[in-house]
């Protein structure tokens, strides 16, 4: 029998694509498609790498932004991980699922007076926050309210990443975080207001970054930051090194979590912290793939189109950052077609894949499944609804179990919530 592997949960026996010990095709028969489906076992797999070198005393805060699923989530929480948020939506989901507020990092540069209130009551781990207005209003409420807020400055170490610049978080131009040149000032003010407790430092600068120098230099400056503060008597309990560890979506070859953990020990050594890290696209990303159904196979004079019942609404990562993701069908074939894979959505933009090389017959291709590899992180959590298309069903498998997680949309749902 052959067997061919894209990774341990997802693989082809004999031609055909399983999901750990299910067929593909039994899921998209049951539930439709577009169907986004994960492995419970990949999810844990992924995890696991952080925990084994980020355990206790350390935390490994889950980046919920990549998938919010409450199924996910409660997975992430069994294990022992916390949770990095960056709205109050996401506290919710996070208390929903059943994690601890002491379990719970707060991000983000635009908290309302609200959430911060919400975030305050419930007595979470850290807010990391990211600029002098927001640390006055949390001051602010927080001796209303008679509490007193943990907080870590979020320093911007403007480090270059070779990543798409619209998810560089750490260089000159963004608007995240304080300019690591402002940081010692910051934090001495900071230490003179009412209801604030200094208890960290935040840094965050890109996602799906493939190389380990970026995050080491950015280590090494917040370790001199760690070192000044300590020269004024300020001493820091959390070093918050965020996320950012990439994953293989074609060539790439990413660090691994165990490499960026050897990296910081040695860069802190003597100075007595605890890490936060907050993995989310690792923890998720090739733990999930979309089902979708070709409808038509259309050929015009310049090229091939492989039309598709799942659109940039349902992953709109290949539109937004021109973000390669590897297709395959659910079932291999002798014959190939080259075509660009593409949504039924009323815009060019709406793809999937362009000049891909699949091992379909050409000869009638509709109504052929197709799967779409990297899909568990950013792909639910930022579709939408853009020319009024159902969002996509969510089903986890485990082992031999298949369990709907989110059922697909209907038409009620589109209109729900309107007058």
């Amino acid at each position: 029998m052959n067997k061919l592997v894209l990774n341990k949960n997802f693989f082809y026996y004999s031609g055909e694509l399983y999901g750990e010990k299910i067929p593909l095709k039994i899921i998209a028969d049951k539930f439709g498609t577009p169907t986004f489906v994960y492995s419970r076992k990949q999810i844990q797999e992924n995890l696991k790498k952080f925990l084994q070198v980020f355990g206790q005393p350390h935390l490994v805060a889950y980046a919920m932004k990549a998938n919010s699923n409450r199924s996910i989530l409660r997975i992430v929480r069994q294990m022992g991980a916390g949770v990095d948020v960056t709205s109050g939506g996401e506290i919710y989901r996070a208390l929903n699922a059943g994690f601890s507020p002491d379990k719970i990092v707060y991000a983000g540069i635009g908290k309302t007076s609200p959430e911060i209130e919400y975030a305050l009551q419930l007595g979470i781990k850290m807010f990391n926050v990211e600029s002098w207005p927001e640390m006055l209003n949390i001051s602010r409420i927080a001796v209303r309210k008679k509490k007193i807020a943990p907080v870590a400055w979020r320093i911007n170490p403007v480090v270059q990443v070779h990543t798409h610049s619209y998810i560089t978080t750490g260089t000159e131009l963004v608007k995240f975080g304080i300019h690591h040149s402002q940081a010692l000032d910051f934090y001495l003010r900071a230490r003179r207001l009412p209801g604030i407790k200094i208890v960290g430092v935040h840094c965050h600068i890109g996602s799906q970054i493939t190389e380990i120098s970026p995050f080491v230099a950015t280590a090494k400056k917040i370790a001199r930051l760690l070192k000044q503060l300590a020269g004024v008597g300020i001493k820091l309990k959390y070093v918050d090194m965020g996320g950012g560890l990439g994953i293989r979506y074609c060539r790439e070859n990413p660090p691994q979590p165990a490499e960026l953990f050897s990296a910081y020990k040695k860069i802190f050594a003597g100075l007595s912290v605890n890490f936060i890290v907050e993995p989310g696209r690792f923890i998720v990303g090739n733990s999930g793939i979309l089902l979708t159904r070709i409808i038509y196979f259309k050929k015009t004079r310049a090229k091939n189109f492989l039309i598709v019942d799942a659109g940039m609404n349902d992953l709109i990562r290949p539109t937004l950052y021109n973000a390669y993701h590897e297709i395959m069908p659910l079932n291999l074939e002798k014959e190939k077609i080259t075509a660009d894979v593409v949504g039924p959505i009323c815009e060019t933009g709406d793809f999937l894949g362009k000049n891909r090389k699949l091992e379909i017959s050409p000869q009638e291709p509709s109504g052929k499944l197709l799967a779409v590899f990297g899909a568990g992180a950013y792909g639910w959590a930022m579709s939408g609804q853009y020319n009024s298309r159902k969002r996509a069903a969510e089903v986890l498998i485990d082992g031999e179990k298949i369990k709907l997680i989110r059922r697909r949309e209907t038409n009620a749902d589109l209109v729900a919530g309107e007058k």
